[in-house]
């Protein structure tokens, strides 16, 4: 699958973070702020608080308050897997972060014609040239 880079270039895309913390030294925490202060809408996915840098929560993407474009993982495998479990319709792209793909995710993927993104990149790195 393919992400449509027009999304990224002018900071439409709706993006969920699932993994999203406020602990410091996680990707879940400097992925979440990086794209927040680039200017996406960004929604913290994570059963685990109720807050990530003062915003709302989620503990799920089915409680997320509205569709989202990308939906980023930035969980291990094991929990990755549980999550495109419950996937809504209809289903965003998923971008998995380096560190949270696995072989069994990308099968499942691949049996399900879902758009996603597996090559390693970062998705603050991918962000990173644009200008607003």
């Amino acid at each position: 699958g393919t992400v449509d880079r027009t999304m990224l270039d002018d900071r439409t895309a709706t993006i969920a973070v699932v993994g999203a913390t406020d602990t410091p030294g996680k990707y879940g925490r400097r992925i979440y702020r990086d794209l927040k202060a680039k200017g996406f809408t960004v929604y913290p996915v994570n059963p685990s608080v109720d807050t990530v840098d003062g915003d709302t929560c989620y503990s799920s993407l089915a409680d997320l308050p509205r569709q989202v474009d990308i939906v980023d993982i930035v969980v291990p495998p094991s929990v990755g897997l549980r999550v495109l479990g419950e996937l809504p319709d209809p289903v965003p792209f998923i971008w998995l972060q380096p560190g949270a793909e696995s072989e069994s995710i990308v099968k499942l993927l691949d049996q399900s014609a879902v758009d996603y993104l597996a090559d390693g990149s970062c998705i603050m790195v991918e962000t990173r040239a644009v200008r607003r």
